[in-house]
C-alpha cells in the first residue's frame, strides 16, 4: 500500500494480480496454439515406441571421475580445467563393442554427449581447438567412429549437445552456473 499527498491508501495487490493472470493467460494460450511439425511428432512416436536406449555422459571430465558437472561443482577455472585433455587418452575405446553391447541388451538407440557444459567437443570441429582431436593425445574423433558403427549395426545415434559453455568467453549470458570459471561478465 502507498499514500500519495494525503489521499487514501491504495493497494497494488489487485493490479499485480491482474497482470499476473494476464501473463499466465498469454502463456497458456501460446502453449495451446503450438502445433508440432509432422517430423517432430514422428520423432516423438519413434522414441515412445523404442522405449529402451543408452545415454552416455563421456568427456574430458571423465579424467577426474566426478561427473560432467565437475568444472562447476569443484569451481575449477578455465585455466585449471584446460589441463585435463592432456590426460584424456581412451586407447581402449571400442565403438563396435559399445554398440554391440547396447544392441545385445535390446536397446534401440544410443545418446552420447557431443559437447557438455564444459564446452569440450568430443568430435573434430573447426569451431575451436577445444576438442578431443586437437587437445588430447588420443587425436581421434570418437563420435565419428561411434556414428559409423551405429550405422553398421543398425542402432540409432543421437547427440546431447549443450549450448551452455563454461569455457568459451563469448558465451553469454552466463546463467546460474559456471561463475567460477574465470570468464568475463560479458560476451559476444
Amino acid at each position: 500500500m502507498f499514500q500519495r499527498h494525503g489521499r487514501r491508501k491504495l493497494s497494488l495487490a489487485p493490479l499485480v494480480l491482474v497482470f499476473g493472470m494476464l501473463a499466465l493467460s498469454q502463456a497458456a494460450r501460446a502453449q495451446q496454439d503450438y502445433q508440432p511439425s509432422a517430423s517432430n511428432l514422428a520423432a516423438r512416436q519413434w522414441y515412445q515406441d523404442a522405449k529402451f536406449g543408452l545415454f552416455i555422459h563421456w568427456g574430458v571430465y571423465s579424467v577426474l571421475g566426478d561427473g560432467e558437472w565437475v568444472m562447476n561443482n569443484r569451481r575449477l577455472t578455465v585455466e585449471e580445467y584446460e589441463k585435463l585433455p592432456a590426460f584424456f587418452n581412451p586407447t581402449e575405446f571400442d565403438a563396435a563393442a559399445w554398440v554391440a553391447l547396447a544392441k545385445a541388451a535390446g536397446m534401440k538407440y544410443i545418446t552420447i554427449t557431443s559437447k557438455h557444459h564444459d564446452g569440450f567437443a568430443m568430435y573434430a570441429t573447426k569451431q575451436s581447438d577445444w576438442n578431443i582431436v586437437d587437445r588430447t593425445p588420443y587425436k581421434k574423433d570418437v563420435l565419428k567412429m561411434l556414428a559409423d558403427e551405429c550405422h553398421r549395426q543398425g542402432i540409432k545415434l543421437c547427440f546431447y549437445h549443450s549450448q551452455l559453455d563454461w569455457h568459451n568467453t563469448d558465451y553469454y549470458p552466463r546463467g546460474r552456473t559456471g561463475h567460477d570459471a574465470g570468464r568475463p561478465e560479458r560476451g559476444d
